[in-house]
């Protein structure tokens, strides 16, 4: 285990308490910090309070009242924690049923440490890569959308001064670092200019025609 493992924190979920401090030994014996929850009520509370911490979440399936796969959606629709589940059923509709909701893992209780612990390694490693293909596509979005503001920029600059495309990209982007802000802030702020000056237009234009 690395450095790194100590300071991962794992919320465990599960309304048997004996099976709470079992799981919460065997991850903190190999390195992890634990929260532990006896229900969906209480992991909610907990991630209320840690849950931007939270690695992972260790839910079990038949929690009493808010079941885990009803949990696991909450989590999934409004947070970016990711869960596996523990369950008492091996059937295949079970395990279907988990992946369905989106889990990165699933267990069959009763469980022994080492296979536990080996599960729930591949689950947080599988995690890990949701979370990081996430960040990566948000920015993506966002470099997309700063991308074509700053084409329509360079069009209204175009047009309004009758210059180039590179000129008027060009004189766009040393305006950016004059000003030490990003292409597509600046951009965006000839986009609102450009609305203001259309709508101030039209004002006047319908002032001129009600003379």
């Amino acid at each position: 285990m690395d450095s790194t493992a100590a300071r991962r924190l794992v919320l465990v979920v599960d309304d048997d308490a004996l099976l709470r401090e079992f799981l919460g030994e065997v991850l903190r014996h190999a390195g992890y910090d634990t929260l532990d929850a006896g229900s969906s009520a209480q992991a909610l509370r907990a991630i209320g309070e840690r849950g931007c911490d939270v690695a992972l979440a260790m839910l079990d399936i038949g929690l009493p009242g808010m079941s885990g796969l009803e949990l696991a959606r909450l989590l999934r629709e409004e947070t970016d924690i990711p869960f596996m589940f523990l369950s008492a059923n091996e059937d295949a509709a079970s395990a279907r049923e988990a992946a369905d909701a989106g889990a990165v893992g699933y267990v069959v209780k009763p469980v022994d440490a080492a296979r536990l612990l080996a599960a729930f390694e591949a689950a947080l490693a599988r995690g890990d890569d949701i979370r990081r293909l996430r960040r990566s596509e948000a920015g993506l979005s966002s470099a997309l959308a700063a991308g074509r503001e700053t084409s329509i920029a360079v069009g209204v600059l175009m047009a309004r001064f009758h210059i180039g495309r590179q000129l008027a990209f060009d004189v766009l982007r040393d305006h950016a670092r004059a000003q030490r802000r990003k292409l597509g802030e600046v951009a965006e702020q000839v986009l609102a200019a450009e609305e203001t000056l259309n709508a101030v237009h039209a004002a006047l234009a319908e002032r001129m025609r009600s003379r």
